[in-house]
């Protein structure tokens, strides 16, 4: 399909102009994400926003191929109790639908000596820097029908990030067995255990 280009018009679509000056008051990226847990615009919209399972954001039935556009937006994104998400500004609220997660993690990085306070970082294809612990955890779901594994990471709010699979080969090879049970393999990040899956 063709690419999709995010454009403003008025009460049909979200007004990039506006996101704009919301979230990049001096016209450049800061290290502060927008406070878009407290903006709570009245209605909501839905305009064909997608996040697909391999991170791709699309629009329309159009791939939003932009990268700067898709950090942008990536930036306001939220996801609320109730499991919906969405793009959030002060003006505007429209509707994403996630396939899978909102996040790839396309990067593993291992911060200090190897052992129970060794950090585990992830940076995400959008540019996003989490570090596994008691406040972003790493989590790991298994398919009843296939056994294969699908192994998330909190990355902020609500909001977390799939990794992707050469990334969960990296983080397998740093499993070593539970002190509880060493049938359990699992990684240490920031003196947390996580639990990976069965050493068998």
């Amino acid at each position: 399909m063709a690419e999709k280009d995010v454009t403003s018009s008025p009460g049909t679509i979200l007004s990039v102009e506006e996101t704009l000056k919301a979230i990049l008051p001096e016209g450049k990226f800061g290290a502060e994400l927008p406070p878009v847990e407290k903006w709570n615009p009245a209605g909501v919209k839905d305009i064909g926003m997608e996040i697909r399972a391999d991170g791709s954001w699309w629009h329309e039935g159009g791939e939003i191929k932009r990268a700067s556009l898709v950090k942008l937006f990536a930036r306001i994104l939220r996801k609320d109790a109730d499991g919906q998400t969405f793009l959030v500004t002060p003006h505007e609220k429209v509707i994403v639908h996630v396939e899978d997660a909102p996040f790839l993690a396309g990067r593993l990085d291992l911060l200090g000596a190897p052992g129970r306070d060794q950090e585990i970082g992830f940076v995400t294809t959008v540019g996003d820097v989490t570090i596994a612990g008691p406040d972003r955890p790493i989590r790991v779901e298994t398919d009843p029908e296939t056994g294969e594994p699908a192994p998330y990471v909190l990355v902020r709010g609500r909001l977390e990030a799939k990794l992707a699979r050469p990334v969960f080969y990296e983080l397998v090879d740093l499993a070593e067995p539970s002190l509880e049970d060493e049938n359990l393999l699992g990684v240490w990040s920031k003196g947390v255990f996580f639990p990976l899956g069965p050493a068998a």
